[in-house]
């Protein structure tokens, strides 16, 4: 294979316009290869309605017959009137805004060169309203003369549409492309899947996919072309995956553990419940994961309030008793504080030392906590990212867990096994990942899911409605002296975000509700204010929580039974189904009321599924869709499930067949030695190299 051509040195690109390629992060002709098209729109004549072209895109080829160009006050016009192949006669406007100062060239110059009597052009543009003399008038967007050579890749096919940066068009980028697809490089490009699979699937070669992804000749030809190419991406993670399971099953622990109960037993006597069925199942596959000789990989998923905080101090506590150190990661100050203070409140009276590190530790306090840290005193600890940083050292931690695990990337998670030779890793996440997904993208883990809730939970009666009738339910319940959230998305009211602010919404609700106690909650507050509120809250001193999302986790009122969320558009489908969580949970009937502002689309969607149901793999499933598997399976900081052709939803077919022709690869050609999957392997290394941080294939 030949060095990779810099994308200056494409024809007409050059190093001022390398740079805006740059922020595409194209920086060679095969990056340029695949870089794929954002979407198409369907400019053939004649072509029935189909997903792509709109009602509201005009396409067509006509004959100039007049132009004229007109002086307004504000814009100056440029009208054509073109003859379609029908003989209708269709009147074509462009606009350009009058300049305080004269214009030093003619706006309509290259217009005018182009539109003369009699030649043919196409036209791309939208049907205006307005009255015209003809029967139909279209504000242009882009024009191409049929005659020119070029127009054949703009016009008069499926034509490709770039998600692009400023200073780039798409007129521009397409022929960049055609200049790219017509040099060496394409021919150049090496042909990574293994002959055995290409033939098996029935898959277009590589340099055939590249060429019909860009320009399509029919939709047929562009869905086989993304099959492809989908399945490429498809096959590269898996196999990856596929390999770090087998590299994580050789390794040994030079450590054990043994059940001895001086803390599980007391620990178990005073939480004041039975673990359920799916708690005891979940705690004996941990258990035998970490008495077993290999170092545990497990992912732990549940819904809210399904009780995975518990379980994992179960595993942790198991870890103290034998003498090791736990770690408990979050990705948030917020949600590390809920931690610490949930795991205080329920070892209260037993012999653990739990501490908690944040960036917003004080100097003085974070000392001490690593000198605990590295004599062995800590023996549990809660924090952030602050965890991972290279001046934390542990006297013997054993035993990490990682909350909501999909909001720390692949490099975060190996940065934490780092702190020991050998680790135990449990990751836990609220977001329950199907399992074929899991299974192809986290090969190396073993997936535990809590599937049942704890008995007793009331049902959560969830809807839409406008403040005031959502304060008519806060108002109803307190009065039969039950208790209520509030909650907003920010803390003080900004010029740039319209959402409400939980320091001025506050003031009043207060003259809302004058007969009611009511305390406000933020991330702001220092750590001993947010813990007075929380224990007065618990203590039903207060009636009213009006809180940010702190209140996210950790919270349990079992008297709490409204859950009110303004600016509901504003959060995620996980965040919206965790603060649902909060309520429910004694044995009152309790209500979820999300209170919109400004909903879009797709935030209207959201909020319509958290109405509709409370099953949190179906919650899991549409916010995988609605965000992308990246952000959902902690992969999106480090790029390896950015996929650019496949979607693992729509695509389930070509999933199925990357992860069947991953197990065989694998089985024949563990390390893919043999020389028909030398490029493949080849590419694996490549992409390890990057970022992906998954596999070894030294």
């Amino acid at each position: 294979m030949s060095a990779p051509i810099k994308i200056q040195y494409l024809k007409g690109i050059g190093p001022a316009k390398a740079k805006l390629f740059e922020r595409l992060e194209v920086q060679t002709v095969q990056d340029l290869l695949h870089y794929y098209p954002r979407t198409y729109q369907d400019r053939r004549l004649n072509t029935p309605p189909n997903e792509y072209n709109s009602d509201a895109l005009t396409v067509f080829k006509g004959r100039v017959l007049s132009t004229q160009q007109i002086p307004a006050k504000s814009v100056l016009i440029f009208k054509a009137v073109l003859e379609d192949e029908k003989g209708a006669h269709i009147e074509c406007t462009w606009f350009k805004r009058r300049m305080y100062r004269a214009f030093r060239f003619d706006p309509f110059g290259q217009l005018k060169k182009d539109f003369h009597i009699g030649t043919e052009v196409w036209v791309i543009g939208r049907k205006n309203d307005r009255s015209a003399m003809f029967g139909t008038q279209i504000t242009v967007e882009e024009y191409y003369v049929a005659a020119d050579v070029m127009t054949q890749w703009h016009a008069g096919r499926l034509t490709p549409i770039y998600a692009l940066t400023e200073g780039l068009t798409n007129k521009q980028f397409r022929q960049f492309m055609v200049e790219a697809l017509q040099s060496a490089s394409l021919t150049d490009t090496p042909e990574i899947l293994p002959p055995a699979l290409l033939q098996k699937r029935k898959l277009l070669s590589a340099p055939q996919a590249l060429k019909a992804i860009h320009f399509p000749n029919s939709m047929a030809e562009l869905d086989v072309a993304r099959t492809r190419l989908a399945y490429e991406e498809f096959l590269l993670l898996a196999t990856a995956w596929g390999i770090k399971r087998t590299q994580t099953k050789i390794l040994a622990k030079d450590y054990s553990y043994e059940v001895k109960k001086t803390l599980l037993t007391p620990f178990k006597n005073q939480l004041g419940f039975e673990f359920t069925n799916s708690q005891k199942k979940v705690i004996n596959e941990i258990f035998a994961d970490l008495l077993s000789p290999r170092p545990m990989n497990r992912l732990l998923q549940g819904d809210v309030g399904s009780g995975k905080t518990v379980v994992a101090l179960c595993a942790m506590l198991l870890a103290v008793e034998n003498g090791y150190q736990a770690a408990l990661m979050a990705p948030t100050e917020i949600l590390a504080e809920q931690h610490y203070l949930t795991f205080k409140r329920i070892l209260k009276d037993i012999p653990v030392n739990v501490a908690i590190l944040t960036s917003s530790t004080k100097t003085a306090q974070k000392k001490k906590i690593l000198a605990g840290l590295a004599d062995g005193t800590i023996q549990i600890l809660v924090g952030t990212h602050a965890v991972i940083q290279d001046s934390v050292q542990f006297h013997n931690l054993r035993l990490a867990v990682i909350d909501e695990q999909h909001r720390f990337g692949v490099k975060q998670r190996s940065k934490l096994k780092e702190k020991t030779a050998k680790l135990d890793l449990l990751t836990m996440t609220a977001t329950p990942i199907p399992r074929t997904l899991a299974l192809a993208f986290y090969g190396d883990l073993a997936v535990s899911t809590i599937s049942e809730l704890p008995p007793g939970r009331q049902p959560i009666i969830t809807e839409s409605a406008t403040s005031k009738l959502a304060y008519d339910r806060v108002r109803t319940e307190v009065e039969k002296g039950r208790q209520a959230y509030i909650v907003f998305p920010i803390i003080e009211e900004s010029e740039k975000i319209s959402a409400k602010a939980v320091t001025e919404e506050f003031e009043k609700l207060k003259k809302i509700f004058p007969q009611f106690k009511l305390a406000v909650l933020h991330g702001q507050m220092t750590q001993a204010e947010k813990e007075s509120v929380m224990a007065d809250f618990a203590a039903h001193k207060t009636d009213i929580l009006v809180a940010t999302p702190v209140i996210e986790v950790g919270i349990d009122v079992k008297n709490a039974t409204v859950m009110v969320i303004e600016n509901a558009e504003r959060f995620g489908l996980a965040s919206l189904h965790q603060l649902r969580g909060r309520v429910g949970r004694g044995e009152h009937a309790s209500y979820c009321i999300l209170v919109p502002q400004h909903a879009g689309s797709v935030a209207k969607e959201r909020v319509d599924i958290i109405c509709s149901t409370r099953d949190g793999f179906k919650i899991g499933e549409r916010d995988m869709q609605l965000r992308g598997p990246g952000e959902i399976l902690g992969t999106r900081q480090s790029g390896e499930l950015e996929f650019k052709a496949g979607d693992i939803f729509k695509d389930r077919d070509i999933l199925y067949w990357a992860i069947e022709d991953r197990d065989e690869l694998l089985s024949a050609d563990p390390g893919l030695i043999k020389p028909e999957h030398s490029l493949f392997r080849l590419k694996l290394q490549e992409l390890y190299q990057q970022n992906w941080h998954l596999i070894d294939l030294s």
